[in-house]
């Protein structure tokens, strides 16, 4: 992939969310309103700041794509529903939703018309974009996930609600890429257990007239307390809590519940969970050779497990890269942490990005070397 003018191989990036500075989550990830503040704000200078330290954290480990960290919050919850919800005009009373996986958290409910009351990462980007001459990645949380998580008052079917939340996330990508970032994410997180019927409608207006900046979806299992949810089979009804010890043969493949449908996407890249936390199945790969990547996607994969205190080792991570190989060009191939880091502490984190880089380069240099050895044979 071409980076800031030159070629690079299996690029490296985090993916989501980052542990925040502990002195950030004090006060002001709880209750950040940067683009509300002047330039000369205590407010302004601690996004600054904060985004300065992530970026440092992840220049020193040497990843080649340099993402936002999702500072705006102080837990992962917050940063994916509560932050967004508040500034489409959301009311943020309502109850429990009804996902397994997601039971910790409350729904929003929907009263009036959702469009932008502020800037969703426009004061991110534009931090980012200051911060580091690399290329930057900014990241939002999906259109899918978003009206999902809505309790509507509002709007006659979940297709209208989410065309609204995509057009109101639409002026926030133009913003974003009009700031110089290079990438832009959309984090899908509920494609695995199934694509409501405007899922990839409201994606494609999410990202329309976006064309200078790469579009990628991010995609994985888990959630943020570290559980991976379950899809029941066909002898499961619907709306019945289902009884796991009855279903007949095993899981589903993860990857097979993407793709091919994610291709319908307009994106430039598809990330996905696959050899961190599930190394075991690499996540049902080969459905890509069935379904072959289309001449203008990429593919990335997640490599660091972010449920685990144990960092990888660079010959763990190589490994893992070794075994993407069998399946993604390297031309095609990037390498990412399967999800946000920010259940770790700050130190564990930096030490697997660092593993991350330090197993790609491995791979590089023995790719590097066969190409030689082939050019002299």
């Amino acid at each position: 992939m071409i980076l800031n003018g030159a070629e690079v191989l299996i690029p490296t990036s985090m993916v989501g969310n980052y542990p925040n500075p502990r002195w950030w989550d004090a006060e002001f990830a709880r209750h950040f309103t940067g683009d509300q503040q002047p330039p000369d704000a205590m407010w302004q200078e601690a996004l600054e700041d904060v985004v300065g330290a992530i970026v440092r954290d992840q220049e020193t480990a040497g990843l080649d794509i340099i993402s936002d960290g999702r500072i705006h919050s102080d837990n992962y919850a917050d940063q994916a529903l509560y932050y967004y919800m508040r500034r489409l005009g959301y009311d943020l009373k309502g109850g429990h939703l009804g996902f397994p996986i997601y039971s910790r958290l409350h729904s929003g409910t929907v009263t009036q018309e959702i469009k932008r009351h502020g800037a969703l990462m426009v004061e991110q980007a534009k931090a980012l974009r200051k911060a580091t001459r690399k290329p930057i990645k900014v990241q939002y949380t999906g259109v899918q996930v978003l009206a999902q998580c809505t309790h509507d008052l509002y709007y006659p079917s979940g297709r209208e609600r989410a065309l609204a939340i995509a057009a109101a996330i639409n002026e926030d990508l133009k913003e974003v890429e009009a700031i110089g970032a290079d990438f832009i994410q959309l984090d899908e997180f509920t494609w695995p257990y199934f694509f409501e019927d405007y899922a990839i409608e409201a994606f494609n207006r999410a990202v329309e007239g976006i064309h200078r900046a790469k579009i990628i979806v991010h995609v994985c299992w888990g959630n943020w307390g570290g559980t991976p949810a379950y899809q029941p089979d066909e002898t499961a009804s619907s709306g019945e809590v289902y009884d796991l010890t009855k279903r007949k043969g095993k899981a589903p493949s993860a990857t097979a519940s993407i793709i091919p449908k994610a291709y319908e996407a307009n994106i430039r890249v598809l990330n996905l969970e696959n050899c961190g936390r599930r190394s075991d199945d690499l996540s049902g790969l080969d459905v890509i050779r069935q379904h072959p990547l289309p001449p203008n996607v990429d593919f990335w994969a997640g490599v660091i497990d972010v449920k685990s205190t144990i960092t990888e080792t660079a010959d763990e991570v190589a490994d893992r890269i070794r075994k993407l190989l069998e399946y993604v060009p390297a031309d095609r191939l990037g390498v990412t942490t399967d999800c946000g880091l920010i259940l770790l502490q700050r130190y564990i984190a930096k030490d697997k990005i660092h593993a991350l880089v330090e197993g790609t380069k491995m791979v590089r240099e023995e790719i590097e070397t066969g190409r030689v050895a082939a050019e002299n044979a």
